[in-house]
């Protein structure tokens, strides 16, 4: 039998930087020359390169996610065994999140990138090419939806988070861990999350901005009325400790939570949002009770993300209350 097919697909990013004339690097390298740049791949999967994007991770938008999922659909469909998305490391926690929901497939989805790029010692894009087209391969994540690689670890997109400017190991999963890892070229498994939301978007869906407010120390929330005004279809906000805000914001929320969805996150990035433990005016109690919705454990840029698809696919706000409850499966 011949070796499995796995399609990649270049967004960009430090993977697929290098000097391009000006200061510092762009990412210029095409999909192909990321894939001939680590001769190994020959010897694990038959690989097709597409080029989809050269842009820096901060370029990216839903709308690019929606159409790659479909040419990742697509070319499971036809007969790949997986695919790989390698891209900027600065967004790999959100685009890979969209794409665990928009998937609707057992083949592997494995989204890789570099903290070093090419023109610099020790560069770990190649490795990392290498192991994702390995996992993206082979059967061990079968099932899981999307995954990031990197660093020879295999995170799930729901839990995974970049913690560090440059350090090549930013990666890590709270409260998780790892799904598993990679060693001597056999990717392992030893963890499976419960649960799968999947979701289509609807072909021309109007979009829906979703604004991601973090509360500060003294904010008196004169900013929240602009985002009405400003035409935003979702409000997500990153509250203090278990879900507070100052007092004088939470009538102007209850406002907001009336005329769209207003989810209620935590900006500490872990644990969950209180549900019933304080009860003072901007407190959890007080905020869920003016109509906010709990976003339990996950954090602003994914609720917003979470957000802004179950708008796109038409989603009621029963029905945004709902899947944020559900998320985890429990």
């Amino acid at each position: 039998m011949g070796l499995p097919r796995v399609a990649v697909f270049s967004m960009g990013g430090t993977i697929s930087s290098v000097a391009s004339g000006g200061k510092g690097v762009e990412p210029t390298l095409t999909g192909e020359a990321l894939v001939s740049d680590v001769p190994e791949i020959a010897g694990v999967a038959e690989v097709s390169a597409v080029s989809f994007r050269r842009a820096a991770s901060g370029e990216i938008g839903v709308g690019d996610l929606v159409e790659l999922a479909a040419e990742i659909e697509g070319r499971i469909d036809g007969g790949a065994a997986g695919a790989v998305v390698t891209q900027g490391t600065d967004t790999i926690e959100e685009t890979s999140f969209v794409l665990d929901f928009l998937v609707d497939r057992e083949a592997p989805v494995v989204v890789t990138g570099a903290m070093r790029n090419p023109t610099l010692p020790g560069a770990d894009g190649p490795a990392n090419l290498l192991a994702a087209i390995q996992v993206a391969a082979g059967d061990a994540a079968r099932g899981l939806g999307t995954v990031v690689v990197l660093n020879d670890e295999i995170h799930a997109a729901r839990f995974v988070r970049k913690t560090h400017t440059s350090n090549p190991a930013t990666f890590s999963s709270y409260p998780a861990g790892p799904l598993g890892w990679i060693s001597e070229n056999i990717p392992r498994v030893v963890l499976r999350p419960t649960g799968r939301h999947k979701m289509a978007i609807p072909e021309g869906a109007q979009d829906t901005p979703v604004a991601l407010y973090h509360v500060a120390l003294g904010d008196d929330g004169r900013l929240l009325p602009e985002i009405e005004a400003k035409g935003y279809a979702g409000l997500v906000v990153e509250a203090m400790g278990g879900g507070h805000v100052p007092s004088v914001m939470a009538e102007t929320l209850e406002d907001l939570a009336s005329k769209m969805p207003v989810v209620l996150a935590s900006r500490t990035g872990g644990g969950e949002v209180l549900r019933s433990t304080y009860g003072f005016v901007g407190s959890e109690i007080d905020l869920l009770g003016r109509g906010l919705i709990y976003a339990g454990p996950l954090d602003g840029r994914k609720a917003r993300l979470l957000l802004t698809l179950l708008l796109q696919s038409g989603a009621t706000t029963e029905m945004v209350k709902e899947t944020f409850d559900t998320w985890l499966g429990n």
